[in-house]
Formats: structure tokens, C-alpha cells, sequence
């Protein structure tokens, strides 16, 4: 699951959070489907990150990845 989630990151949300300077990085996937992202740059301090978090990221990965219940940011 790990390797599917950062096939995601890599190749849908990363380049489109760079073009706002920002980026994410994957943290942990635990057995349970929660997966934590640390969000990075311009992301870090964003008033819009939260919805960044679950509009992007979060539907990103759970559009391709089985089994991913919720997206968490540390």
C-alpha cells in the first residue's frame, strides 16, 4: 500500500501542490488505513491546508489506493 500511496503523491498531487509552492511528504501508512503526510513549503503554513489536505491529498489516494480510510496531517 505504501509504494501505491507514494505513486500517487509522486505523480498526481506533488506537482500540482508545487505550482503553489507548495509540497507533502508521506510520514506513515498504518494497518488500519490511516495514512499521515507532513505538508511542506507553502502548504506548512496555508489557512486553506486543511482543505488542501482532504480535497486534494486525501481524495487523490483514495481514488487509486484501496483500503486508505483517512489522510492525517503531523
Amino acid at each position: 500500500m505504501r509504494e501505491a500511496i507514494e505513486k500517487v503523491l509522486t505523480e498526481e498531487v506533488k506537482p500540482m501542490l508545487s505550482m503553489h509552492g507548495g509540497g507533502v511528504e508521506l510520514v506513515d501508512v498504518s494497518d488500519d488505513g490511516v495514512v499521515k503526510v507532513k505538508l511542506t513549503g507553502g502548504c506548512a503554513g496555508c489557512p486553506s491546508a486543511q482543505m488542501t489536505l482532504v480535497g486534494v491529498v486525501e481524495n487523490a489516494i483514495k481514488a487509486k489506493v484501496p483500503g486508505v480510510k483517512k489522510v492525517e496531517a503531523v
